[in-house]
Protein backbone atom coordinates (compact mmCIF):
# COMPACT_ATOMS: atom_id res chain seq x y z
CA UNK A 1 0.00 0.00 0.00
CA UNK A 2 1.28 3.28 -1.14
CA UNK A 3 1.41 6.55 1.14
CA UNK A 4 -1.57 8.11 -0.93
CA UNK A 5 -3.41 5.00 -0.23
CA UNK A 6 -2.76 5.20 3.83
CA UNK A 7 -3.41 8.61 3.57
CA UNK A 8 -6.83 7.90 1.82
CA UNK A 9 -7.75 5.29 4.28
CA UNK A 10 -6.92 7.22 7.28
CA UNK A 11 -9.18 10.20 5.62
CA UNK A 12 -12.28 7.80 4.99
CA UNK A 13 -11.97 6.24 8.60
CA UNK A 14 -11.67 9.86 9.59
CA UNK A 15 -14.87 11.20 7.70
CA UNK A 16 -16.69 7.76 9.08
CA UNK A 17 -15.99 8.68 12.32
CA UNK A 18 -17.75 11.76 12.24
CA UNK A 19 -20.88 10.58 10.30
CA UNK A 20 -21.09 8.02 13.01
CA UNK A 21 -20.70 10.71 15.73
CA UNK A 22 -22.95 13.16 13.61
CA UNK A 23 -25.67 10.40 13.34
CA UNK A 24 -25.80 9.68 17.49
CA UNK A 25 -25.74 13.11 18.42
CA UNK A 26 -28.82 13.39 16.27
CA UNK A 27 -30.76 10.58 17.26
CA UNK A 28 -30.09 11.84 20.71
CA UNK A 29 -30.59 15.43 20.44
CA UNK A 30 -32.32 15.88 17.29
CA UNK A 31 -35.50 14.00 18.37
CA UNK A 32 -38.81 16.14 18.96
CA UNK A 33 -40.06 13.45 21.24
CA UNK A 34 -36.95 12.97 23.18
CA UNK A 35 -36.44 16.90 23.70
CA UNK A 36 -39.42 17.68 24.86
CA UNK A 37 -40.10 14.88 27.70
CA UNK A 38 -41.98 15.91 30.58
CA UNK A 39 -38.94 15.34 33.00
CA UNK A 40 -37.28 17.71 30.35
CA UNK A 41 -39.69 20.67 30.05
CA UNK A 42 -40.19 20.04 34.83
CA UNK A 43 -36.33 20.51 34.73
CA UNK A 44 -36.12 23.51 32.48
CA UNK A 45 -38.73 25.06 35.06
CA UNK A 46 -36.79 24.25 37.94
CA UNK A 47 -33.79 26.45 36.15
CA UNK A 48 -35.57 29.20 34.54
CA UNK A 49 -37.34 29.85 38.43
CA UNK A 50 -33.52 30.55 39.95
CA UNK A 51 -33.12 33.76 40.90
CA UNK A 52 -36.58 35.06 39.68
CA UNK A 53 -38.75 33.59 42.62
CA UNK A 54 -39.41 37.18 43.13
CA UNK A 55 -41.31 38.06 40.59
CA UNK A 56 -45.21 38.08 40.57
CA UNK A 57 -45.40 36.23 37.05
CA UNK A 58 -43.19 33.33 38.46
CA UNK A 59 -44.65 33.06 42.01
CA UNK A 60 -47.96 32.70 40.12
CA UNK A 61 -46.03 29.62 37.51
CA UNK A 62 -44.72 28.00 40.72
CA UNK A 63 -48.12 27.82 42.25
CA UNK A 64 -49.56 25.64 40.03
CA UNK A 65 -46.12 24.32 38.05
CA UNK A 66 -46.74 20.40 37.55
CA UNK A 67 -50.00 21.24 35.48
CA UNK A 68 -48.70 24.55 33.38
CA UNK A 69 -45.71 22.36 32.87
CA UNK A 70 -47.77 19.31 31.68
CA UNK A 71 -50.17 22.06 29.94
CA UNK A 72 -47.27 22.96 27.87
CA UNK A 73 -46.10 19.04 27.04
CA UNK A 74 -49.61 18.81 25.70
CA UNK A 75 -49.34 21.74 23.46
CA UNK A 76 -45.98 21.34 22.39
CA UNK A 77 -46.77 17.42 21.64
CA UNK A 78 -50.28 18.00 19.85
CA UNK A 79 -48.63 20.74 17.48
CA UNK A 80 -50.74 23.66 19.02
CA UNK A 81 -48.40 25.44 21.26
CA UNK A 82 -47.63 29.03 19.80
CA UNK A 83 -45.23 32.22 21.27
CA UNK A 84 -46.84 34.48 23.75
CA UNK A 85 -45.13 37.89 22.65
CA UNK A 86 -42.76 40.10 24.20
CA UNK A 87 -42.50 42.44 26.97
CA UNK A 88 -40.71 45.28 25.33
CA UNK A 89 -38.54 47.74 27.24
CA UNK A 90 -35.57 49.62 27.04
CA UNK A 91 -32.23 49.23 28.86
CA UNK A 92 -29.05 51.70 29.66
CA UNK A 93 -26.00 49.46 30.44
CA UNK A 94 -22.62 50.79 30.18
CA UNK A 95 -23.81 54.02 28.61
CA UNK A 96 -25.28 51.87 25.92
CA UNK A 97 -29.49 52.26 25.23
CA UNK A 98 -30.56 48.09 24.81
CA UNK A 99 -34.14 47.60 23.52
CA UNK A 100 -35.24 44.25 25.23
CA UNK A 101 -37.67 41.36 23.96
CA UNK A 102 -38.50 39.47 27.62
CA UNK A 103 -40.49 36.27 26.91
CA UNK A 104 -43.34 35.03 28.93
CA UNK A 105 -42.14 32.01 31.76
CA UNK A 106 -44.39 29.91 29.65
CA UNK A 107 -41.96 30.76 27.18
CA UNK A 108 -39.00 30.61 28.77
CA UNK A 109 -39.36 27.10 30.36
CA UNK A 110 -39.36 26.11 26.53
CA UNK A 111 -36.76 27.94 25.24
CA UNK A 112 -34.58 26.64 27.82
CA UNK A 113 -36.18 22.79 27.25
CA UNK A 114 -35.11 23.00 23.81
CA UNK A 115 -31.91 25.14 24.06
CA UNK A 116 -29.96 22.91 27.01
CA UNK A 117 -31.49 19.34 25.83
CA UNK A 118 -31.04 20.05 21.86
CA UNK A 119 -29.83 23.41 19.89
CA UNK A 120 -26.56 23.63 22.06
CA UNK A 121 -25.12 20.43 22.12
CA UNK A 122 -26.23 19.58 18.33
CA UNK A 123 -24.75 23.51 17.45
CA UNK A 124 -21.96 23.61 19.76
CA UNK A 125 -20.15 20.57 18.67
CA UNK A 126 -18.63 22.38 15.88
CA UNK A 127 -17.65 25.57 17.31
CA UNK A 128 -13.62 26.83 17.17
CA UNK A 129 -12.98 26.81 21.47
CA UNK A 130 -11.95 30.44 21.33
CA UNK A 131 -15.82 31.23 20.58
CA UNK A 132 -16.20 31.82 24.31
CA UNK A 133 -19.87 33.79 24.82
CA UNK A 134 -22.84 32.45 26.63
CA UNK A 135 -21.40 28.83 27.41
CA UNK A 136 -20.98 26.83 30.12
CA UNK A 137 -17.39 26.95 31.21
CA UNK A 138 -17.03 29.85 29.42
CA UNK A 139 -18.00 33.60 29.31
CA UNK A 140 -16.22 36.95 29.83
CA UNK A 141 -13.16 35.61 31.86
CA UNK A 142 -13.01 32.52 29.92
CA UNK A 143 -12.18 35.49 26.67
CA UNK A 144 -10.38 37.85 28.40
CA UNK A 145 -7.64 34.87 29.91
CA UNK A 146 -7.40 33.34 26.34
CA UNK A 147 -6.54 36.41 24.76
CA UNK A 148 -3.95 37.32 27.52
CA UNK A 149 -2.75 33.34 26.91
CA UNK A 150 -2.40 34.19 22.91
CA UNK A 151 -0.52 37.71 23.59
CA UNK A 152 1.86 35.50 25.94
CA UNK A 153 2.65 32.56 23.39
CA UNK A 154 2.89 35.26 20.56
CA UNK A 155 5.43 36.58 22.48
CA UNK A 156 7.94 33.69 22.97
CA UNK A 157 7.55 33.16 19.47
CA UNK A 158 7.98 36.64 17.78
CA UNK A 159 8.66 39.04 20.84
CA UNK A 160 6.23 42.14 20.96
CA UNK A 161 6.40 43.31 17.13
CA UNK A 162 3.16 41.79 16.15
CA UNK A 163 -0.09 43.00 15.01
CA UNK A 164 -3.61 42.75 16.35
CA UNK A 165 -6.66 42.84 14.23
CA UNK A 166 -10.08 43.81 16.39
CA UNK A 167 -13.33 43.38 14.43
CA UNK A 168 -16.55 44.53 15.68
CA UNK A 169 -19.88 43.49 13.94
CA UNK A 170 -22.25 46.58 13.16
CA UNK A 171 -25.89 45.97 15.05
CA UNK A 172 -24.64 41.94 15.19
CA UNK A 173 -28.41 40.97 17.04
CA UNK A 174 -30.45 43.28 14.98
CA UNK A 175 -28.59 42.09 11.43
CA UNK A 176 -28.65 38.40 11.21
CA UNK A 177 -31.01 37.08 8.63
CA UNK A 178 -32.82 34.71 9.40
CA UNK A 179 -32.57 32.80 6.05
CA UNK A 180 -28.54 32.27 7.06
CA UNK A 181 -30.50 30.94 10.42
CA UNK A 182 -32.91 28.31 8.53
CA UNK A 183 -29.55 27.16 6.59
CA UNK A 184 -28.17 26.55 9.52
CA UNK A 185 -30.41 24.40 11.42
CA UNK A 186 -31.65 22.49 8.20
CA UNK A 187 -27.70 21.41 8.08
CA UNK A 188 -28.24 19.92 11.34
CA UNK A 189 -31.55 18.83 11.95
CA UNK A 190 -34.08 16.50 9.92
CA UNK A 191 -37.11 16.38 12.37
CA UNK A 192 -39.10 19.16 11.32
CA UNK A 193 -40.71 19.60 14.14
CA UNK A 194 -37.65 20.65 15.49
CA UNK A 195 -37.42 23.04 12.91
CA UNK A 196 -40.56 24.13 12.13
CA UNK A 197 -40.57 25.17 16.26
CA UNK A 198 -36.87 27.18 16.41
CA UNK A 199 -37.93 28.74 12.80
CA UNK A 200 -41.24 29.80 15.09
CA UNK A 201 -39.36 31.64 17.50
CA UNK A 202 -37.11 33.09 14.80
CA UNK A 203 -39.97 34.37 12.83
CA UNK A 204 -41.51 35.96 16.61
CA UNK A 205 -38.22 38.51 15.96
CA UNK A 206 -39.60 40.06 12.63
CA UNK A 207 -38.36 39.63 9.13
CA UNK A 208 -34.79 40.38 10.11
CA UNK A 209 -32.66 39.84 13.09
CA UNK A 210 -32.72 38.34 16.59
CA UNK A 211 -34.26 40.07 19.94
CA UNK A 212 -32.03 40.70 23.30
CA UNK A 213 -33.86 38.94 25.97
CA UNK A 214 -33.95 35.17 24.76
CA UNK A 215 -32.06 32.36 25.92
CA UNK A 216 -32.23 31.46 22.01
CA UNK A 217 -31.19 34.27 20.09
CA UNK A 218 -27.84 33.79 22.29
CA UNK A 219 -27.52 30.69 20.89
CA UNK A 220 -28.19 31.09 17.37
CA UNK A 221 -26.44 34.61 17.09
CA UNK A 222 -23.38 32.41 18.37
CA UNK A 223 -23.62 29.81 15.40
CA UNK A 224 -24.41 32.46 13.04
CA UNK A 225 -20.81 33.51 12.44
CA UNK A 226 -19.48 30.11 13.11
CA UNK A 227 -18.62 29.57 9.43
CA UNK A 228 -16.00 33.12 10.19
CA UNK A 229 -14.49 31.24 12.82
CA UNK A 230 -13.80 28.39 10.89
CA UNK A 231 -12.72 30.15 7.79
CA UNK A 232 -10.13 32.33 10.00
CA UNK A 233 -8.76 29.59 11.59
CA UNK A 234 -8.48 27.20 8.80
CA UNK A 235 -8.53 28.99 5.67
CA UNK A 236 -6.37 32.12 6.73
CA UNK A 237 -4.51 30.31 9.13
CA UNK A 238 -4.55 32.28 12.17
CA UNK A 239 -3.39 30.47 15.67
CA UNK A 240 -4.05 32.85 17.85
CA UNK A 241 -7.88 34.46 17.22
CA UNK A 242 -10.81 34.43 19.34
CA UNK A 243 -13.89 35.79 19.47
CA UNK A 244 -16.68 36.75 22.21
CA UNK A 245 -20.18 37.13 20.49
CA UNK A 246 -19.60 40.44 17.84
CA UNK A 247 -15.92 41.51 19.23
CA UNK A 248 -12.95 39.16 17.66
CA UNK A 249 -9.61 39.62 17.18
CA UNK A 250 -6.43 37.86 15.27
CA UNK A 251 -2.40 38.26 15.98
CA UNK A 252 -0.34 38.24 13.40
CA UNK A 253 3.61 39.24 12.97
CA UNK A 254 2.62 40.82 9.61
CA UNK A 255 0.61 43.81 9.34
CA UNK A 256 0.54 43.47 5.50
CA UNK A 257 -1.25 40.19 6.05
CA UNK A 258 -3.86 41.24 8.32
CA UNK A 259 -4.97 43.72 6.14
CA UNK A 260 -4.92 41.06 3.78
CA UNK A 261 -7.17 39.54 6.43
CA UNK A 262 -9.52 42.23 6.86
CA UNK A 263 -10.92 42.08 3.28
CA UNK A 264 -11.56 38.31 3.08
CA UNK A 265 -13.09 39.05 6.72
CA UNK A 266 -15.15 41.32 5.13
CA UNK A 267 -16.20 39.43 1.96
CA UNK A 268 -16.96 36.37 3.97
CA UNK A 269 -19.35 38.68 6.43
CA UNK A 270 -21.15 40.10 3.36
CA UNK A 271 -21.90 36.72 2.07
CA UNK A 272 -23.52 35.98 5.24
CA UNK A 273 -25.37 38.31 5.87
CA UNK A 274 -23.12 40.67 8.56
CA UNK A 275 -21.40 44.06 8.50
CA UNK A 276 -18.42 44.49 9.89
CA UNK A 277 -18.15 48.14 12.36
CA UNK A 278 -15.79 49.91 10.17
CA UNK A 279 -15.18 52.82 13.45
CA UNK A 280 -14.35 49.62 15.42
CA UNK A 281 -12.61 47.33 13.06
CA UNK A 282 -8.81 48.28 13.44
CA UNK A 283 -5.05 46.75 13.11
CA UNK A 284 -2.99 48.00 16.34
CA UNK A 285 0.70 46.88 16.86
CA UNK A 286 0.97 44.72 20.48
CA UNK A 287 3.08 47.19 22.28
CA UNK A 288 0.77 49.61 22.22
CA UNK A 289 -2.14 50.67 24.36
CA UNK A 290 -5.25 48.47 22.32
CA UNK A 291 -9.00 48.12 24.03
CA UNK A 292 -10.69 44.64 23.72
CA UNK A 293 -13.81 43.90 25.58
CA UNK A 294 -13.71 47.05 27.94
CA UNK A 295 -9.86 46.51 28.79
CA UNK A 296 -6.87 48.24 27.83
CA UNK A 297 -4.46 45.69 27.10
CA UNK A 298 -0.45 46.05 26.27
CA UNK A 299 2.74 43.38 25.54
CA UNK A 300 5.88 45.13 27.22
CA UNK A 301 9.32 44.40 26.34
CA UNK A 302 10.06 42.14 28.78
CA UNK A 303 6.42 39.70 27.46
CA UNK A 304 4.58 41.21 30.52
CA UNK A 305 1.06 41.70 28.96
CA UNK A 306 -0.69 44.98 30.99
CA UNK A 307 -4.64 44.84 31.43
CA UNK A 308 -5.63 48.33 32.68
CA UNK A 309 -9.42 49.09 33.56
CA UNK A 310 -11.10 51.31 30.86
CA UNK A 311 -11.62 54.64 31.72
CA UNK A 312 -15.36 55.34 31.44
CA UNK A 313 -15.69 52.14 34.17
CA UNK A 314 -14.12 54.04 36.74
CA UNK A 315 -16.10 57.25 35.92
CA UNK A 316 -19.43 55.14 35.49
CA UNK A 317 -18.73 53.79 38.92
CA UNK A 318 -17.74 57.08 40.65
CA UNK A 319 -21.34 58.08 39.65
CA UNK A 320 -23.05 55.24 40.84
CA UNK A 321 -21.49 55.44 44.21
CA UNK A 322 -22.94 59.19 44.45
CA UNK A 323 -26.26 57.71 43.78
CA UNK A 324 -26.66 55.28 45.62
CA UNK A 325 -25.98 58.32 48.64
CA UNK A 326 -28.77 59.76 47.32
CA UNK A 327 -30.67 56.22 46.91
CA UNK A 328 -29.95 55.56 50.71
CA UNK A 329 -31.13 58.57 51.70
CA UNK A 330 -34.18 58.19 50.52
CA UNK A 331 -34.22 54.49 51.97
CA UNK A 332 -34.57 53.41 48.44
CA UNK A 333 -31.65 50.82 49.11
CA UNK A 334 -29.82 49.83 52.12
CA UNK A 335 -25.90 49.73 52.54
CA UNK A 336 -25.70 45.99 52.49
CA UNK A 337 -26.85 46.15 48.92
CA UNK A 338 -24.68 49.13 47.84
CA UNK A 339 -21.35 47.25 49.56
CA UNK A 340 -22.56 43.87 47.95
CA UNK A 341 -22.80 45.96 44.73
CA UNK A 342 -19.08 47.81 44.96
CA UNK A 343 -17.37 44.89 46.21
CA UNK A 344 -18.23 43.12 43.18
CA UNK A 345 -17.03 46.09 41.08
CA UNK A 346 -13.80 45.90 43.21
CA UNK A 347 -13.52 42.23 42.79
CA UNK A 348 -13.80 42.38 38.57
CA UNK A 349 -11.37 45.42 39.27
CA UNK A 350 -8.50 43.56 40.87
CA UNK A 351 -8.14 41.23 38.25
CA UNK A 352 -7.26 44.05 36.20
CA UNK A 353 -3.81 46.33 36.86
CA UNK A 354 -5.48 48.67 39.20
CA UNK A 355 -4.66 48.51 42.54
CA UNK A 356 -4.20 52.28 42.89
CA UNK A 357 -7.42 52.70 40.95
CA UNK A 358 -9.27 50.71 43.55
CA UNK A 359 -7.41 52.51 46.44
CA UNK A 360 -8.82 56.05 45.22
CA UNK A 361 -12.27 54.51 44.69
CA UNK A 362 -12.17 53.07 48.09
CA UNK A 363 -11.50 56.53 49.47
CA UNK A 364 -14.87 57.71 48.16
CA UNK A 365 -16.29 55.25 49.46
CA UNK A 366 -15.35 55.74 52.97
CA UNK A 367 -16.46 59.38 52.38
CA UNK A 368 -19.92 58.77 51.50
CA UNK A 369 -21.03 56.23 53.72
CA UNK A 370 -18.43 56.23 56.40
CA UNK A 371 -17.55 52.62 56.70
CA UNK A 372 -14.10 51.06 55.91
CA UNK A 373 -14.17 48.84 53.20
CA UNK A 374 -11.84 45.29 53.20
CA UNK A 375 -10.59 44.54 49.79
Amino acid sequence: MTSEERKELRYQRRKQKRIEAKMHQEKQYGDFDKVFTYNHLFSSYRMCRKNVRWKSSTQKYIANAPLYVYDTYAKLHNGTFKSDGFYEFDLFERGKARHIRSVTVFERVVQRCLCDYSLVPMLTRTFVYDNGASLRNKGYSFATRRIVRHLRHYYRRHGNNGYILLFDFSSFFDSIPHDLIEKIIRKEYTDERLINLILHFVGMFGECGLGLGSQISQVLALASANSLDHFIKEVLGIKYYGRYMDDGYLIHEDKKYLEECLKKIAAKCESLGLKLSLKKTMIIPINKNFQWLKIKFKVTNTGYVVRRIWHKSVVRMRRKLKKFKLKLIKNILCLDDIKASYQSWVSHTLILNAYRTVTEMNKLYNILFEREVVV
